[in-house]
């Protein structure tokens, strides 16, 4: 392998990903400033770049701006979260195309390792944009560098950058460069630093990213802890935020996996959806969370002659629930799509509109059916005291 072929981390991530799935439901809101609202239409929590260009803010309360909104040509849109755990759900399929590893980051984010030159990897980056708008019509933007706080800042660059055609390779600068672009960002726009961290960092002459960076890192552990230590050492483009220790995202969960054999019969994937939906059911309780929407796919190889064949769905649970027989049924809604024959070689399960559980309390008449007999808790209880891979319930223990 040539020394100029490293292994590097990629940021996929979708641009306005609500107001973009939106589009692809109205092709007329193309060209235009669009914002989504939340539940019930209180305030705005996503905007379009055109959106953003008018001064539109995050969380403004809708009813403030409404009025003036409508003047200024600002088309609303209530959220639709069945459609966009849809899209996300393609979208991430098409991204784990193109690595072995694959980091779902949130519904709209996504970190993948590749290993390539500064113009191979930037090539597939390209492809990326280019394969995930072809089949889903979401724009999206890359950001590659030696580690993910890095890549993260590469993603920025894309988006505001909009030259490079919405992929940035750090290795593409020089140091000089480098240099430059670390002292013009503000340590509150880096990944995992918020406002309050931020002021701490000020107060001790700490302002920008090349100032973290030079900081000394022991020094930035004993007056923070060791993640800001990270941070420091992932400027210096040392990768040691590793996958194991991202903490859980609130708006998406996932689990997907590529089969050492095609998968060619609806009862065999069947039992495949099955353990994933249940592995996802025990997540969401280990977390404390449920969900409000299942979607799940399976996906033919995309590489081989002959038509490549995605299935899909996605099923709105009635109401929020973290129950594993009820996430493994909306699961397997998904099999009449699949063609028998056919070599599916990857399925995932994704759960979206994830809210935490004590914040749900549904009226007995809504309560999913399997519910009150807390057969998720008994399992984790098995699995706790006997193994993972002690029981499962269904096809999922075949």
């Amino acid at each position: 392998m040539s020394s100029d072929r490293k292994r590097m981390i990629a940021l996929v991530d979708c641009e306005s990903f609500y107001a973009s799935c939106e589009r692809v439901l109205d092709p007329s809101l193309y060209g235009r400033p669009v914002v989504v609202l939340s539940n019930n239409d209180g305030c705005v929590v996503a905007i379009s770049r055109e959106a953003k260009a008018l001064q539109v803010e995050m969380d403004a309360p809708w009813f403030k701006i409404k009025d003036w909104a409508a003047s200024a040509g600002v088309v609303a849109r209530s959220s639709n979260y069945e459609l966009y755990g849809s899209l996300s759900a393609r979208v991430l399929e098409i991204i784990g195309r193109y690595s072995a590893w694959q980091e779902v980051y949130s519904i709209d984010e996504s970190f993948i390792g590749l290993h390539g030159t500064v113009a191979e990897l930037t090539a597939i980056g390209h492809e990326i944009r280019a394969e995930v708008l072809r089949y889903t019509g979401i724009p999206v933007r890359v950001g590659i560098a030696p580690s993910k706080t890095q890549a993260k800042l590469a993603s920025r660059g894309a988006k505001a950058d909009l030259s490079l055609g919405g992929v940035c390779h750090l290795g593409a600068y020089s140091p000089e460069w480098l240099e430059r672009i670390l002292a013009g960002t503000k340590t509150t726009d880096l990944w995992g630093i918020a406002g309050r961290t931020g002021k701490r960092l000020a107060a001790m002459s700490i302002f920008t990213a090349k100032d973290l960076r030079d900081t000394d890192a022991k020094w930035i552990r004993k007056k923070f802890s060791v993640v800001m230590e990270r941070t420091v050492f992932e400027l210096r483009g040392i990768p040691c935020i590793p996958l194991e220790e991202q903490p859980p995202q609130k708006d998406q969960l996932m689990l997907s996996r590529s089969f050492s054999q095609p998968v060619k019969t609806r009862e065999s994937m069947q039992q495949m959806l099955s353990i994933y939906a249940q592995r996802a059911s025990s997540r969401l309780r280990e977390h404390g969370l449920v969900a409000g929407i299942v979607s799940a796919w399976a996906s033919t190889r995309p590489f081989r002659d002959g038509e490549f064949h995605t299935a899909h769905v996605a099923v709105g649970m009635p109401t929020e629930t973290d129950d594993p027989v009820g996430l493994t049924k909306a699961a397997f809604t998904v099999l009449p799509k699949i063609r028998p024959g056919s070599d599916y070689v990857r399925a995932g399960v994704v759960l979206t509109g994830l809210r935490t559980k004590t914040n749900v309390t549904p009226l007995a008449l809504f309560e999913p059916e399997y519910e009150g007999r807390r057969i998720g808790e008994t399992l984790d209880a098995i699995t706790q005291k006997l193994g993972p891979r002690t029981i499962r319930i269904g096809r999922g223990g075949l």
